[in-house]
């Protein structure tokens, strides 16, 4: 019997779901059932320390399909980011307290490449937005910024993250069946 690590994730449920014997097909098959029953249209941790903008936000994209996490600070969003692994899109407000946003996206990127932030501010400077793309941030948005606008990055951004897993089950489908001869 094939040994399923913790990250094979997606791919370890599939062949859970589908049977150890189920060959790559019926893997990829699980897999996409998997996905249309338990995936919301996106899981989004929204990191900001006003209170009444997260409220509204989080009614917003609610709505809207979206699972919405809250975090009042960086080393808060670093907690439910650890906690919660389903997140796949961080909003993350450039002005936090204690540490800033530049300085969360640099730790989320360190220890978390495939999720997706989208800078949101209220106070953006050319250098700031600068310094967030080129540390890997999706986009740098201004507040206040249309719900529509902001729902369509946060859809890009889970639909490049989806794809770059997708690759990865890809592969260890194949590793796994191959494993198996």
């Amino acid at each position: 019997m094939p040994t399923v690590r913790p990250s094979d994730g997606l791919l370890a449920q599939a062949l859970l779901l589908g049977g150890w014997g189920c060959g790559e097909a019926r893997a990829r098959l699980a897999v996409k059932v998997f996905k249309e029953e338990y995936v919301t249209d996106a899981n989004i941790l929204l990191v900001d320390d006003d209170a009444q903008f997260v409220d509204v936000m989080r009614k917003r994209l609610t709505m809207r399909s979206m699972e919405v996490f809250h975090a009042g600070s960086g080393e808060e969003a670093m907690q439910k980011l650890a906690s919660h692994g389903e997140i796949e899109v961080v909003i993350l407000d450039v002005k936090l307290p204690g540490c800033s946003g530049i300085e969360v996206l640099r730790l989320i990127k360190q220890q978390y490449p495939l999720i997706e932030v989208i800078m949101l501010t209220g106070n953006a400077t050319v250098e700031s937005a600068i310094d967030g793309l080129r540390l890997g941030a999706w986009d740098y948005l201004m507040k206040p910024c249309s719900i529509e606008v902001l729902v369509e990055k946060v859809k890009e951004a889970v639909e490049k993250k989806r794809r770059h897993e997708e690759k990865i089950v890809d592969a260890r489908v194949r590793e796994i069946a191959s494993r198996r001869g």
